[in-house]
């Protein structure tokens, strides 16, 4: 396993565990979470809890990954589509270029 996909290992797992909490707010908790999962049809969050997520990662990672930047380049279609390898990359690819 490379350096690259160890730490997209690590990012996904944190993901997910974000996510998990968010769910848990909501009383959602038996829901599995791969790197497929869509954030809006398996998931069903709301913009509110993508906020959410996005105030856990920039605690987490801080300024070099700007999600809302991430998401400012999308269009509505390719928002609702997004899944949770998509913000993995993001976020993997974020951290590479800040230096870790």
């Amino acid at each position: 396993m490379t350096t690259t996909e160890a730490s997209r290992d690590v990012v996904f797992t944190e993901i997910a565990g974000m996510l998990r909490k968010v769910l848990a707010e909501l009383g959602v908790d038996d829901v599995e979470i791969t790197e497929r999962t869509s954030f809006n049809e398996d998931l069903e969050l709301e913009s509110i809890d993508l906020v959410t997520l996005t105030a856990l990662i920039s605690e987490r990672w801080g300024e070099p990954v700007n999600l809302a930047e991430f998401l400012a380049d999308k269009d509505l279609d390719e928002v609702i589509a997004l899944k949770v390898g998509d913000l993995v990359d993001f976020v993997a690819g974020a951290l590479a270029r800040a230096g870790g």
